[in-house]
């Protein structure tokens, strides 16, 4: 069983790193906790913990899924005849 890195996490998930950093600090997403390598704060993510996230984003609601969705159910603008 591997361990990623956060960054390795975030390209897996199709996020920027900087959004899976704000995801977890307003509660959004669940995080392994951290550990410290060498004076390094780090966070080692596992299988589970990926697919955990990977089954949370679509119900972010300014995640990357959520944002698409709403595109679809919006109604096209009426066309204007010509006089």
């Amino acid at each position: 069983m591997s361990k990623l890195s956060s960054e390795q996490v975030a390209k897996k998930l199709g996020i920027s790193k900087s959004s899976l950093s704000r995801y977890i600090l307003m509660g959004k997403v669940p995080a392994p906790p951290e550990t410290m390598a060498g004076g390094i704060r780090l966070r080692l993510w596992s299988d589970a913990d990926i697919e955990r996230v990977r089954a949370l984003l679509p119900k972010i609601a300014n995640g990357r899924k959520t944002r698409y969705s709403k595109l679809k159910k919006q109604k096209p603008a009426p066309k204007r005849s010509k006089p």
